[in-house]
């Protein structure tokens, strides 16, 4: 424990925590969930749910990384016995979302490149899924590696390992200090840009204006919380992590604050930007800015695109200034991410950093080669679903119900957080993670549920659903109960010789 490595300043730590909760979907995933649950009026539920659930979860994590001093499953395991294999869920979900974000960050890589021509035509969606993915005929087809995606997956995969080679402060903090400041002055000049053009005010009265109706409707609620939750990179066994290369003297609750504020100020900044500029778009075709609002891979791969052939000038310009922010957005959350099961991998099987980025990076790099191939976007979206919305939101839950309903350890953690920090926890931090957090991520989990057994998630067959989606969700609870089991396994074998030994 006191050989484990740490960060040179309290800055490399944050920036690395921010890095970690921006990435692609504070860009592409939260403007729309925004303007589709009440615009202005749902930051009112937004800032709740940041101050109940998402800087409350980020204590708690912090605060179990720095007082128990290992990997997600380790800090578990000390925290209470019977908590390691939800560690080691997390890390088995980080590990499968590794695989597909890989992918995406190749995809922007590319799509930085084609900006200089702006390679992609005027038929942007026709581009992406054609000329550019060669998207297969049928889901479950895999038909071959796509060479403009599986070039820059290399790429990618070169850039991550050789961080994570270079080490904790060395590697990652020093990547982060270089990332997240270039993100921001890049994303920055594309906010700036945008803001000027034409149809910009459109875009951000439709981003901003508050539909107050919305405020009573659960679902609006629920959507803020899956927000935070899934922004944060909470329960993906990352800021347990990163919190254990904390010195012994760290103000924990400070870092969350500064952590889950930074985060959402970014989201507030890409909510301008991409408002600004979806206005832009709505006023060259002459239509509602409604009508051009879309989320995920269609707003940043098709939408964009058509959005910089719009441009007055500098096309190529602002295209790379886009792309590269996405990149760099990727690359600081995909280093945490493959982090988490570097560590537990090491701390598991007493091995050196070098050999657990070896295999544990090294097979994440080889499996996302699947997602390179013609069928790469049907298993990616299957995979990326089914994982998120049963995976990281079902552990989050777990993890809370074991720690603040059967370990009971909430006024422990209160209690070493406090005598670290500046700002004091108090019992309103308990009744958020033991009360509020467990019915909201429970009721979303109903929700899911009932949602997804009775219909096929995007119309695809059931048995490419249950292949790639259910399977990859339950597979990754296996992992965690599986891995638990060999240290078991280790430590009644080592007792059996124990017991021998004193025997004779």
């Amino acid at each position: 424990m006191d050989n484990r490595p740490q960060w040179g300043t309290r800055a490399g730590f944050i920036l690395a925590a921010v890095g970690s909760a921006v990435g692609l979907g504070n860009i592409w995933r939260f403007p729309a969930t925004a303007y589709e649950n009440g615009g202005g009026a749902f930051f009112i539920p937004y800032l709740f749910a940041l101050l109940t659930a998402g800087i409350p979860l980020l204590v708690m994590e912090f605060t179990i990384g720095h007082k128990y001093r290992g990997s997600a499953p380790m800090s578990l395991g000390r925290l209470s016995k019977g908590s390691e294999w939800i560690g080691w869920w997390q890390v088995a979900i980080s590990f499968v979302i590794s695989t597909y974000y890989a992918v995406i960050i190749a995809w922007a890589m590319s799509y930085s490149v084609f900006s200089f021509n702006l390679t992609w035509g005027e038929d942007t969606g026709g581009f992406l899924f054609g000329e550019y993915l060669q998207l297969a005929e049928t889901p479950g087809q895999f038909g071959g590696i796509v060479p403009g995606v599986f070039i820059p997956l290399v790429l990618v995969w070169a850039v991550t390992l050789g961080v994570l080679f270079a080490g904790v402060k060395k590697g990652i903090e020093v990547a982060n200090k270089i990332f997240i400041p270039a993100l921001v002055i890049l994303f920055g000049i594309i906010v700036i840009r945008a803001l000027t053009l034409e149809g910009a005010a459109a875009g951000l009265d439709a981003f901003f204006k508050p539909d107050w109706s919305k405020i009573g409707d659960g679902k609006v609620w629920v959507a803020a919380y899956g927000q935070i939750f899934f922004s944060l990179s909470i329960a993906f066994a990352i800021m347990i992590t990163y919190s254990s290369y904390l010195p012994k003297k760290s103000d924990i609750t400070n870092n969350a604050f500064i952590t889950g504020f930074s985060n959402s100020a970014f989201e507030l900044l890409a909510g301008i930007g991409v408002f600004s500029a979806l206005g832009f778009m709505a006023a060259q075709q002459g239509v509602p800015v409604s009508e051009v609002v879309k989320a995920g891979v269609g707003l940043a791969f098709v939408v964009f695109p058509q959005i910089i052939n719009e441009f007055p000038a500098l096309n190529g310009l602002f295209g790379f200034l886009f792309f590269g922010s996405l990149v760099l957005a990727g690359l600081s959350s995909l280093i945490s991410i493959v982090e988490t099961f570097v560590a537990g991998v090491q701390e598991k099987f007493n091995i050196s950093r070098t050999k657990a980025v070896m295999f544990g990076g090294g097979l994440s790099a080889l499996i996302s080669i699947v997602f390179a191939t013609k069928g790469g976007l049907y298993f990616l979206d299957s995979a990326d679903y089914f994982i998120n919305q049963f995976g990281v939101a079902l552990a989050g839950l777990f993890e809370v119900i074991a720690i603040a309903w059967f370990a009971k350890e909430l006024k422990n953690l209160q209690s070493h957080a406090n005598s670290m920090s500046d700002i004091q926890l108090g019992a309103w931090w308990r009744i958020c993670l033991s009360v509020i957090t467990p019915v909201v991520l429970g009721y979303m989990m109903f929700d899911n549920l009932r949602t997804n057994l009775t219909t096929e998630y995007e119309g695809y067959p059931r048995e490419f659903i249950f292949t790639w989606g259910w399977t990859v969700a339950i597979g990754a609870i296996l992992v965690g109960v599986l891995f638990t089991m060999k240290k078991k396994a280790n430590e009644n074998s080592l007792s059996a010789s124990s017991n021998k030994g004193v025997s004779q």
